[in-house]
């Protein structure tokens, strides 16, 4: 078969095609029914979105096969077969970084379900799919849709009957010429919304679609739209059942993560574990092919770039048969993913991940993003800086810092500012000017040695702060030794961590002590200093030590040390100490020197290697709760758009995760608690010190809005709320979404 005529010719960027199998052949969907799939049907998807980024050329491809839930075995092997070979030839032709999925009706992954912003809609056969999909919408046309999901949105055809409305649930009554939007009483607000946003989608996707669209959202309120109701689905008897609860994976199953070599042997299908949580990139070797089970959520197939043609092919049906024998659903998730290709979720599976192997690579490949240096001067204006510095300006706005003690909030004198201490809580309140506004910044730092009391003081005082200014702070939760680096340059270098204060002597004074600091850094967002235990063998050759006794100050400079790490370790020791300082080279020591610290001991002098960031794009996700389980559903190639003012939205930037928290979300109290149990429970094992950020709709910093492809500052002032177009349709005027 000539595959070469279903590979399309790209014009834009993002390009989707969908094709559904009829007959053995692939026949093409038409793009106005896009959304819109039968259930006897199987479908293929192809996705490809060209990188607005990297060089010209990289892309990410997707190629799906969608299983209705009534489709017969002999059409769901020919597309799986058809999944197969375009792969194959895509492969081989085209695109070496492609990825297939396999999707079940109702199970679809978040990828998938992604390309579909306003909604899927499943609908039963009547014709053949191709004439279905092309026919216009019949005004004679009576269905009830039952509408399912919140972060993504799905329709299914039910029979027209009460016995089929729920509780919480959302249905639509289509009746040709109108629609009707029936909410349950216990639908939450952004339920209702999107199932709103799906009844106007369908004025577009089909033609001759519903011209008016009514909601019910109280019965007794809409007494004209309700008798339309009885007259198509009869007199209701008794009252309206409750929903089943809803299943969903929590962030918890989907961390038990089993990495397996599966093959054939005279017959037999041979399961050997290779390893389980955390995985490292380096179980991964070439010449095989690899199952990696996410808690039977979803199942990868990764082949390796050596390994054989025969076990690339049979890969994918290994995965079939390796849900079989562990009992999992039908219906679980299939992803297969090349060498050198791997989607973002399969790499942030593994606590370490190298793209290519160190040995494989020359020192162009490396895929490094070219240092850039600030220039704190003239702080970055383009949104891409500021996303990679972590940066709202150059720190050169004014500055408030209250230590908490004793429950109380005292405010540090400015001559202190930066001066920390580890069993201590801070909080630091930032304010610059961002088109002639004042914009807040309001960091909580905490040391590592810190009690419960002084947590719940800060929790306390954070809110009375965030009351004070009206639920407009941008709060930036920081542990100590995990300082942004904007909370770094808003200090001017002079941040200076400190272990537990001495305790006061019996005449009431601060006995003498010894410290030993360590100041690392060479410009202002990048520099601290952090006291060690003092003595010789806490010495690095590659850093700058400042040794504070009661009768000297040393500055010791490591051989390893450069010219800006030495300029800016002179700024900062005279900001620390106003004794004279004696400079001191590293194998020129005096013998006062050893004898502070204990004694001349050995300590490290080999080159330190530098900590390489993983640098992965970010990921937005919508929140929601199940038992007190954080589950979390992922919005792919997402835009402003996809910001529901109803609900919280978590975004990884990898580096710090950010919850936004939209104006009318109900579970707001929640944000922080979700952000900690989504580092607890990530596969990866991130660090649990990583900066939470809470930002609230209408108050988002650069930091956050430049990793939107664009971003409208007055978008929210433009924004209705789902009551107001409601109250506006039960006046008997035209529904308007268009602020939705």
């Amino acid at each position: 078969m000539d595959f070469r005529k279903y590979i399309p010719a790209m014009e834009n960027k993002r390009n989707l095609h969908i094709w559904v199998i009829e007959n053995l052949e692939m026949v093409p969907v038409p793009r106005r029914a896009y959304g819109s799939f039968f259930e006897e049907h199987c479908y293929i998807i192809l996705h490809v979105l060209q990188s607005l980024t990297a060089q010209q050329g990289a892309c990410r491809i997707d190629l799906h096969c969608w299983i209705g839930r009534n489709t017969d075995a002999k059409a769901q092997v020919a597309a799986e077969a058809f999944l197969q070979h375009l792969a194959t030839f895509s492969r081989a032709t085209v695109w070496k970084s492609l990825v297939q999925h396999r999707e079940v009706q109702g199970h679809e992954s978040d990828c998938f379900r992604s390309y579909f912003r306003n909604g899927i809609l499943y609908r039963k056969e009547g014709f053949t799919a191709a004439a279905s999909h092309a026919e216009s919408h019949r005004y004679s046309t009576q269905r009830l849709l039952h509408v399912s999901g919140k972060t993504h949105v799905s329709a299914r055809e039910v029979a027209l009957s009460w016995n089929n409305l729920n509780k919480n649930g959302i249905f639509l009554l289509d009746l040709g010429e109108m629609m009707i939007q029936w909410n349950g009483p216990n639908a939450s607000t952004s339920e209702k919304l999107r199932g709103l946003v799906l009844a106007c989608s369908l004025q577009d996707r089909e033609q001759g679609g519903p011209s008016q669209i009514g909601v019910v959202d109280n019965e007794s309120k809409a007494p004209e739209l309700m008798k339309i109701m009885r007259a198509v689905l009869g007199c209701r008897v008794g009252g309206l059942r409750a929903a089943p609860p809803a299943k969903g994976i929590t962030e918890m199953q989907k961390a038990n993560v089993h990495l397996y070599y599966v093959y054939k042997k005279d017959e037999n299908l041979v399961v050997q574990e290779r390893a389980a949580c955390p995985l490292t990139r380096d179980l991964l070797q070439e010449e095989k092919c690899y199952l990696l089970d996410q808690g039977g959520f979803r199942i990868y197939v990764w082949q390796g770039r050596r390994s054989s043609l025969l076990e690339k092919t049979a890969a994918f049906s290994r995965a079939l048969d390796f849900i079989q024998a562990k009992g999992y659903p039908t219906y679980t998730n299939v992803e297969v993913v090349n060498e050198g290709a791997e989607s973002i979720e399969f790499q942030q599976l593994f606590q370490t991940w190298n793209k290519v192997p160190l040995e494989n690579r020359n020192q162009n490949e490396r895929g490094q993003r070219n240092p850039v240096k600030m220039n704190m001067k003239k702080p970055p204006r383009c949104s891409e800086l500021a996303a990679q510095f972590r940066m709202v300006d150059s720190g050169s706005g004014k500055v408030e810092v209250w230590c908490i003690q004793h429950h109380g909030r005292q405010p540090m004198d400015p001559r202190c500012h930066g001066q920390l201490h580890a069993d201590n809580c801070y909080l630091v309140l930032y304010t610059y000017q961002r088109m002639s506004y004042d914009q807040h910044v309001l960091y909580l730092w905490k040391g590592l040695h810190v009690d419960a009391q002084k947590i719940m003081a800060l929790k306390s005082h954070t809110e009375e702060l965030d009351i004070q200014y009206h639920r407009a702070l941008v709060q930036v939760h920081v542990t100590m030794g995990s300082e942004p680096p904007h909370f770094l340059a808003i200090f001017k270098g002079r941040l200076a961590i400190f272990q537990k204060n001495p305790a006061l002597t019996g005449k009431g004074q601060w006995p003498a002590v010894i410290r030993l600091l360590r100041i690392q850094g060479t410009e202002y967002h990048n520099t601290k200093t952090v006291e060690v235990p003092a003595r010789a063998s806490a010495l690095h050759s590659d850093d700058i030590f400042l040794l504070l006794t009661p009768g000297t100050c040393y500055l010791w400079f490591g051989k390893g040390c450069h010219g800006d790490q030495r300029m800016m370790a002179r700024r900062v020791a005279s900001t620390i100490s106003e004794k004279k300082q004696e400079m001191v080279l590293e194998g020129q020591e005096p013998p006062h020197f050893w004898e502070v610290l204990g004694g001349c001991a050995p300590y490290p002098r080999n080159k330190r290697l530098p900590e390489e960031d993983p640098s992965f794009p970010p990921r937005l996700f919508g929140c929601s709760s199940q038992s007190g389980c954080l589950v979390l559903t992922e919005v792919l190639f997402f835009q402003q758009e996809d910001l529901d003012k109803y609900s919280i939205m978590l975004l990884d930037a990898w580096q710090e995760v950010f919850l936004w928290i939209g104006s009318a979300a109900r579970e707001a109290k929640e944000a922080l608690a979700w952000g900690r149990e989504y580092l607890k429970t990530h596969p990866a094992r991130r660090s649990l010190a990583t900066p939470i950020v809470l930002v609230r709709q209408g108050h988002e910093p650069t930091t956050f809005t430049s990793w939107f492809l664009s971003w409208d500052p007055n978008k929210w002032t433009n924004n209705q709320f789902y009551e107001k177009v409601v109250e506006s349709s039960l006046e008997g005027g035209p529904l308007d979404h268009t602020g939705l």
